[in-house]
C-alpha cells in the first residue's frame, strides 16, 4: 500500500493525468472535498484530474501523507491518512497548502494489480461550518 501512496504523490508532482488515473479502478467512486458530491467512474474522475492539474500552470503540487494506517485482506485494502497539499512555485517555494483527511477502498483485480474503488476526503466543518483545512 505504501507504493500506492508514492505513485499518488509521484503522479500528482508531475501532473500526469495518465498515472494518476491508472491507481483507480474503472468502476471508482470519489467523494472528493469540494462542489461536487460525487465522480463515478473513471472518465468523470479523469475530466476533474485534468482540470485540476490545468489549473496549477508552472505550479506544481508536493504530497505528503502522515498516520497511516493499512487493513489489508486478501482482495480488499483499506487505507486512511491525513494528507497535505502543498502548492509550489516553479522555483520550489511554497506559495499555499492544506490539509485533509484520505481514505481508500482498494481492490486486487483479476491482473493481481491493486486498484482505487472508493476514494472519500474530508476535512472538518468548523464555526458556523466553515471547512477547516488546516490541521
Amino acid at each position: 500500500m505504501e507504493e500506492m501512496l508514492d505513485k499518488y504523490a509521484a503522479a500528482v508532482r508531475a501532473k500526469d493525468v495518465d498515472a494518476f488515473v491508472a491507481l483507480y479502478a474503472d468502476d471508482v467512486r470519489t467523494f472528493d472535498l469540494w462542489s461536487v458530491w460525487s465522480y463515478d467512474g473513471k472518465p468523470a474522475l479523469r475530466e476533474m484530474v485534468e482540470e485540476w492539474f490545468g489549473s496549477l500552470g508552472t505550479d506544481t503540487v508536493a504530497v505528503e501523507f502522515s498516520e497511516v494506517r493499512f487493513e489489508t485482506g486478501d482482495d480488499v485494502a483499506a487505507v486512511s491518512a491525513f494528507t497535505t497539499y502543498r502548492g509550489l512555485s516553479a522555483e520550489g517555494e511554497e506559495l499555499r497548502s492544506m490539509n485533509n483527511r484520505l481514505t481508500w477502498i482498494l481492490r486486487r483485480e483479476s491482473d493481481g494489480a491493486w486498484k482505487i474503488v472508493h476514494e472519500h476526503t474530508s476535512a472538518p466543518a468548523g464555526d458556523e461550518g466553515k471547512v477547516q483545512l488546516r490541521r
